[in-house]
């Protein structure tokens, strides 16, 4: 299928796709840094040493070469990850285990989305201070302008992104390329610099600097941001594609960072460090990239939103998220979607978090955190992958390079009293949200006390030989046709409804996330059949056509609904959560007029 596409419009797709978050990362990360550090010689080829090092370590080696090799029929991140761990392990409780890790992997990637294009957004709009006669623009008009671009950006999303996504991919070329120009100019300035490819001046810098050089790491880190997406994205566009498209970035965010080190020992001064130089350069050209800037964060936070959407459907698909509606947004492509619920949570998330911090400078201080927390799970997982693969030497190099997560995320800890806390608060709103319905679900099924099918059918063969049949088909969907759920037996044994042509549809997610089956099983008795769609965890279905497909036509759908009778708090906001979601048969789009749901009353 890939081999149809263009490589090159492919591997352009994917600089809008996957670079826009670590692609504006340059904005402000030397910037903060040197609020922390003295900008002294020495002090700049130490971090920007750091900085080379932790895109080769944490981005090309863990996510570029290590995770990307880890896929499920070209898919990428946690929960495939997650995927592909569990069949290998021995025991239950590791299986428990490593479930946990990826819950938790997913809260902190939508905890970290949250953050990624407040300081983008507010960062790149900050850049409006360097304009002559804008100087003293007061920030809470900064605010204001990134707010605005918030709320357009979010509003626009129930349209769909299908047709302007297309500028995306060279917008984010020309963005690099500027970046690269920048720096290469700046480097030329003061050549010396380049010496700190040379890890030896990273090591000296920790060395040196002791616990405030430890410190540092926690917004060197800032350069990475992003780097994740790597992997999660690599559904969408393939692995080469995207590895192509990071040679060229890693090579222009180096060249920029360096130039940006050039440029700061020569102006030890500097502020804003990405658009001074800018400035300083080419004072002309200054507002034409100070608007290409905004662009740049504007599609970064696209891509994160995408991305949210794509995470939180791969949950909902799982079985370890609520079933929040979801539309689509293009005929074409059946993976555009868009999740409302999650859109507007985060807007507000976004726009509390710019109107807490007010500065991107103070935003940084509690950006890094879920950033290095996913990096970490990540590396334990994939090093544990391949140490029960028998891959001895990516395990090794797997677990350095986990090790280096964990001292990036040590380091990260002193964010917390510094608004580090909203990191976490964020990531725990998912986190609570997966296990409170994952543990409300089970606690749900077993409290419904289904009907085994053997005795199920015995009174089944009697009713439908006793009693006067509807004309027409009926459909019951099921989840494990050896378990009847109250709602089928109440329906036709309590109420006396039965159609002479009955049929229990049963969806079933397999582990791999792609394709889709649908099939008549082998007839339960007179009446009674078994329809089964069997689809991967990433495809987006129409319930109805494959019905229509395989030549069925209802008359009537009934599904259940669970009534929750409880006075344990934990359940009752399950219920309360239950309730505000739609039903599967709404999630699946079936048609409304057909539609019974049957009520259960459940104590739990």
């Amino acid at each position: 299928m890939m081999d149809k596409k263009s490589p090159l419009k492919e591997i352009v797709k994917s600089f809008g796709l996957v670079f826009g978050d670590i692609g504006t990362s340059p904005i402000y990360t030397f910037t903060v840094i040197f609020l922390l550090t003295k900008p002294t010689v020495e002090n700049v080829i130490g971090v920007l040493s750091l900085i080379v090092w932790t895109l080769v370590l944490l981005v090309t080696v863990e996510y570029a070469w290590l995770a990307m090799s880890l896929s499920k029929k070209g898919e990428g991140g946690t929960i495939v990850l997650r995927e592909i761990l569990i069949p290998l392990l021995k025991s239950g409780r590791q299986a428990t285990f490593v479930t946990l890790l990826s819950f938790i992997g997913i809260s902190l990637l939508i905890g970290d989305g949250i953050i990624t294009p407040a300081i983008s957004i507010l960062s790149a709009v900050e850049g409006i201070l360097l304009i002559p006669g804008l100087e003293y623009t007061r920030q809470n008009i900064l605010i204001l302008i990134a707010s605005i671009i918030a709320i357009i950006l979010f509003a626009f999303q129930r349209k769909g992104t299908e047709k302007v996504a297309g500028a995306f991919g060279p917008l984010m070329v020309v963005w690099f390329l500027s970046l690269a120009v920048s720096g290469t100019a700046s480097i030329l300035q003061f050549p010396s610099v380049i010496k700190a490819i040379n890890p030896y001046y990273a090591f000296k810098f920790l060395l040196e600097n002791g616990a405030a050089g430890f410190f540092v790491l926690s917004e060197v880190i800032l350069c990475a941001t992003g780097g994740e997406a790597l992997y999660a994205d690599m559904g969408h566009l393939g692995r080469r594609p995207i590895l192509r498209a990071w040679y060229f970035v890693f090579a222009a965010l180096l060249l920029n960072y360096i130039g940006q080190g050039a440029y700061i020992i020569q102006h030890p001064d500097a502020k804003n460090v990405l658009f001074e130089m800018i400035f300083h350069q080419a004072q002309g050209l200054y507002i034409p990239f100070l608007i290409l800037s905004i662009a740049a964060t504007v599609i970064a936070s696209q891509a994160m939103i995408s991305g949210m959407f794509s995470i939180v459907y791969q949950g909902i698909t799982t079985h370890v998220m609520p079933m929040f509606k979801v539309d689509y947004t293009s005929s074409e492509v059946r993976s555009q979607i868009y999740i409302g619920t999650v859109n507007w949570f985060l807007l507000i998330a976004v726009l509390f978090i710019m109107y807490e911090f007010k500065e991107s400078h103070r935003l940084a201080a509690a950006y890094g955190l879920a950033v290095t927390g996913t990096m970490t799970l990540t590396g334990i997982m994939m090093t544990w992958l391949f140490y029960l693969r028998g891959e001895i030497y990516k395990t090794i190099i797997s677990l350095l390079v986990t090790f280096v997560d964990i001292a990036f995320l040590l380091s990260n800890t002193y964010k917390i009293p510094h608004g580090g806390y909203w990191s976490i608060i964020l990531a725990l709103i998912p986190l609570c949200t997966i296990i409170l319905y994952t543990m409300g679900q089970k606690g749900l099924y077993k409290s419904l006390q289904a009907m085994e099918l053997s005795a199920f059918l015995g009174r089944y063969n009697l009713a439908y030989k006793c009693m006067n049949k509807i004309k027409g088909t009926a459909l019951f969907f099921v989840r494990d046709v050896q378990k009847i759920p109250p709602y089928i037996f109440h329906t036709m044994f309590t109420n006396n409804i039965i159609y002479e042509d009955n049929i229990f549809v049963s969806l079933i997610r397999r582990d791999d996330p792609f394709g889709i089956t649908g099939y008549f099983k082998d007839d339960l008795a007179d009446g009674l059949r078994v329809f089964e769609i069997q689809m991967g965890y990433m495809e987006v279905i129409d319930v109805e056509e494959i019905l229509r497909e395989a030549g069925v036509d209802e008359k009537t759908i009934f599904y259940g609904l669970e009534e929750i009778v409880t006075r344990n708090l934990v359940w009752k906001i399950f219920s309360i959560l239950k309730r505000l979601t739609p039903a599967y048969v709404q999630f699946y789009k079936l048609p409304s007029h057909k539609l019974h749901g049957v009520i259960t009353r459940v104590e739990m």
